[in-house]
């Protein structure tokens, strides 16, 4: 089924509503997005984000459901930048992961770990066990510094910011209309009625937790750095009790660098204590990064339900919900698309089923919007 041209209010201009206007606008659908903040996204947890796809590294931390999301996300997100006017970076060099002699036995527990997800995903492409020789192969610059490491095909990232900004040019060329400084709750809305739209998509995070009193903050901390003099080609992360990090390669030598997950609602600047062991932790991989240079120290805090699950509801005719993406954002953004999309055409969801996702749907009557014939997806 698809949809008669309707009206959309989307709430949250961060990464899932960009994604849902375009989609929408797209579709020929009239779209208003609505934010807090501007068009730079900066209250958007989006914008500090390492942007990788890493389904199966990932999978030591969250549930198959999830990990079947970055699978099928590893194979949409192509798509949809391919329908974008502005080039975005992608890359699916696949995930390095490294650890000094002393942190041995953290590694083995994690590779037991990941070796477990295989065996219940099995189309998961399968980890390869790394020796000296085979790391230099695969990433010559760390050969001095690690004698194994773990390699994870397949896995992928983007840049978050260009995606942000080439989202941003396509929602104008779309004529998606976008209110800046403009926060709206579900509550400002009558869908359905005169001079309101047909729906609403709550996509806020953070900004909805009085319609999600479970929903709560995890900080997280990154600095971007410039290091001519480091050349890895592939996220890599390392193994450690204290702080494992990873660091995100982008283009033109510019790395992101993260760890830090902490309880926490306080959007405060990054600390002292937190820079050192991140900053530390990066030059234990590379050598290369004491000559970097420091763009940005940077912390956000991810939208995060009970279970650590992304979830999407529909509380009342009009309105849907979408919320909980916890530190899984990009990775799974595209089966949360995909599955709103079948919700909206459908009023249901296979691949929410495939998922293991939780939807929380009042029953609703036939929707007039929706008339039989096109493709689910756009």
């Amino acid at each position: 089924m698809s949809l008669r041209p309707s009206s959309f209010a989307i709430l949250g201009a961060g990464l899932m509503g960009r994604l849902l206007a375009v989609e929408l606008a797209r579709q020929g659908q009239q779209v208003d997005i609505f934010d807090a903040g501007s068009a730079a996204a900066e209250q958007a947890a989006a914008t500090t984000a390492a942007a990788m796809l890493a389904p199966l590294a990932e999978s030591a931390i969250t549930e198959p459901g999830v990990v079947r999301m970055g699978q099928y996300a590893l194979t949409r997100w192509p798509q949809l930048l391919a329908a974008l006017d502005q080039p975005v970076f992608f890359q699916q060099a696949g995930t390095l992961i490294v650890w000094h002699r002393q942190d041995a036995a953290e590694a083995q527990r994690l590779t037991r770990q990941l070796q477990a997800t295989q065996r219940i995903l099995p189309t998961l492409p399968a980890l390869q066990k790394l020796d000296r020789q085979a790391l230099a192969q695969t990433e010559p610059a760390l050969a001095q510094r690690f004698a194994q490491g773990l390699y994870l095909p397949g896995e992928g990232q983007l840049d978050n910011r260009q995606l942000l900004a080439a989202l941003l040019l396509q929602m104008q060329r779309l004529a998606v209309r976008m209110h800046w400084h403009a926060a709206r709750s579900p509550e400002d809305f009558a869908p359905g009625t005169a001079g309101q739209p047909d729906r609403v998509i709550d996509c806020r995070g953070l900004g909805a937790k009085p319609q999600w009193p479970a929903l709560r903050g995890v900080r997280g901390e990154v600095a971007r750095v410039h290091a001519p003099d480091v050349t890895l080609q592939r996220p890599t992360r390392l193994v450690h009790p204290r702080y494992p990090i990873y660091i995100a390669p982008k283009q033109d030598h510019l790395f992101v660098i993260g760890a830090t997950e902490i309880e926490s609602d306080e959007l405060a600047p990054v600390s002292v204590r937190s820079t050192l062991e991140l900053l530390s932790a990066a030059y234990a991989v590379h050598p290369g990064f004491a000559e970097g240079r420091i763009l940005e120290l940077a912390a956000q805090c991810r939208p995060t339900l009970a279970d650590n699950l992304p979830a999407i509801r529909q509380p009342r005719k009009g309105l849907l919900q979408i919320n909980g993406l916890y530190r899984h954002g990009f990775m799974i953004a595209p089966a949360l698309l995909d599955v709103t999309l079948q919700l909206l055409h459908t009023g249901q969801s296979a691949l929410a089923q495939d998922f293991d996702l939780a939807l929380e749907m009042q029953p609703q009557p036939p929707d007039p919007l929706a008339r039989p014939g096109a493709h689910v997806l756009a």
